[in-house]
């Protein structure tokens, strides 16, 4: 349990620095206008069909509006109209990148987010997922899993997704105590989410992940570790404990929150490592930084052997170098590069329409950004990394470190890092500062681009 120490107060201290999530390096923010649809034309053409792909698909579509949430969305009204015509924007722009690819490529991980994938009715589930299966061969074994709201789920959409051929579901539970529900406008009972995850492992999907999130309205430690008891009373394969990232200059609903509610920089962490602790004490592994699993999940596994991941769906057992974003806002990678979509749906639509893939910015990746990206993803994977192995496995010219090893000297001071020989790894004490760390060696850092939440 977290206690008060004068360690403890230089830890919030560093906590209420702003860094980047590092869901990939270069980030979002440094996205810039000058890679375009005929650019990423060249990348996709570049591609290796040996190499499988993984597919993003985004529906930036809700039928009830959380007013924590800090994603692209839009509300879902009782016309149906922009639904389906997304629908046929997502199977327009799936045609345009199958005609750009130097092949029939093999897909490992597909992964619906939104939003809330699930506004789409079962037959449009079904109809874009038959044209992925057209385009794509889905190996047997791919990971396919999709973002559901369990508010508004049912028993026949459970069946829906299992008979598609999901084989994983995640839900939003982020508290289940009423009072913060609603200060974020997220009303959910435990038994909605307990009966939902009951129809979906009935539907044969028995992979179900839970997002957590502490720092809410209201919240305090003695809620926290109540959801969190009764979410592993439900039983997920996986949960994702989020620090709450209040960004209302981005993400306007957030203005509908009482700032004077919010837990501050002490009370964050201790509820953070208040249900992080409960959490391995109810079984699970701890993954990372914020996330934790069933020792036989595949992502529990991936930890052990050193495969773990990390890209714009959190930690991942996704080893393809290539991922396909589909959808309004969704970002692709490539090993050239980073791309985003347009945002807004209708311009995305247009663009899609016109047969032009709906590039909106994106980022050319350099041999140093490929050195910092493995450094960073080290990091943020394990809590450690080998400096000198990964610079001379990027060619990495003398000194190439100097600049974030100097930054890094108040840290190491303070006991939340060390360095021994060239290896750099956090401490117990510096586990959740490891973002913090990971920005020492980001290039790109303090050019002005893009606001960030706490490290904590």
């Amino acid at each position: 349990m977290f206690e008060e120490t004068a360690m403890s107060a230089t830890l919030a201290r560093y906590s209420m620095m702003a860094v980047p999530r590092y869901t990939s390096y270069p980030t979002a923010p440094h996205f810039h206008a000058g890679i375009d649809a005929a650019r990423y034309g060249e990348w996709l053409a570049a591609l290796d069909p040996a190499a499988p792909v993984s597919l993003y698909l985004h529906v930036p579509f809700c039928r009830q509006v959380c007013w924590y949430c800090g994603c692209n969305m839009k509300l879902v009204g009782p016309r149906r109209t922009p639904v389906a015509d997304y629908v046929d924007g997502l199977l327009a722009e799936l045609t345009l990148l199958a005609e750009r690819l130097p092949g029939r490529f093999a897909i490992s991980h597909l992964h619906w987010g939104g939003g809330t994938p699930t506004v789409l009715s079962e037959a449009e589930l079904a109809r874009v997922m038959d044209a992925v299966a057209a385009r794509f061969d889905i190996r047997a074994d791919a990971e396919i899993a999709i973002e559901c709201d369990p508010r508004t789920f049912d028993r026949s959409m459970a069946n829906a997704l299992g008979a598609t051929g999901f084989n994983r579901a995640s839900f939003g539970v982020q508290e289940f105590d009423p009072a913060v529900q609603a200060a974020i406008n997220r009303v959910q009972p435990p038994e909605m989410v307990e009966a939902a995850t009951g129809w979906l492992r009935a539907a044969g999907i028995e992979s179900v992940n839970f997002d957590l999130v502490y720092g809410l309205p209201h919240q305090t430690c003695d809620m926290l570790l109540s959801t969190v008891a009764r979410a592993l009373q439900i039983g997920p394969s996986r949960v994702a404990l989020f620090g709450y990232a209040h960004v209302p200059w981005m993400a306007k609903k957030q203005r509908l929150i009482d700032e004077a509610a919010l837990p501050g920089a002490t009370a964050r962490i201790a509820q953070a490592e208040a249900a992080a602790a409960a959490l391995v004490a109810g079984g699970m592994t701890a993954i990372g930084l914020d996330h934790f699993a069933r020792p036989d999940d595949t992502l529990a596994q991936a930890a052990r052997s050193g495969t773990l991941r990390r890209n714009f769906q959190g930690y991942t057992t996704d080893s393809a170098t290539t991922l396909l974003g589909i959808g309004a806002t969704s970002i692709g990678r490539t090993p050239s590069g980073y791309v985003q979509n347009i945002g807004e749906t209708g311009a995305w639509s247009r663009a899609v329409g016109e047969g032009r893939l709906p590039i909106a910015k994106g980022v050319a990746l350099s041999e140093e950004d490929r050195l910092r990206a493995a450094v960073i993803e080290a990091l943020m994977c394990t809590g450690e990394a080998d400096l000198g192995a990964i610079g001379t496995a990027h060619a990495a010219v003398e000194g190439w470190a100097d600049e974030a090893i100097a930054t890094l000297a108040p840290l190491i001071a303070d006991g939340f890092a060390r360095l021994d020989a060239g290896h750099l790894r956090a401490t117990e004490a510096g586990r959740p500062l490891v973002r913090l760390l990971a920005s020492a060696f980001d290039a790109y850092r303090g050019t002005g681009a893009g606001r960030h939440s706490r490290a904590v």
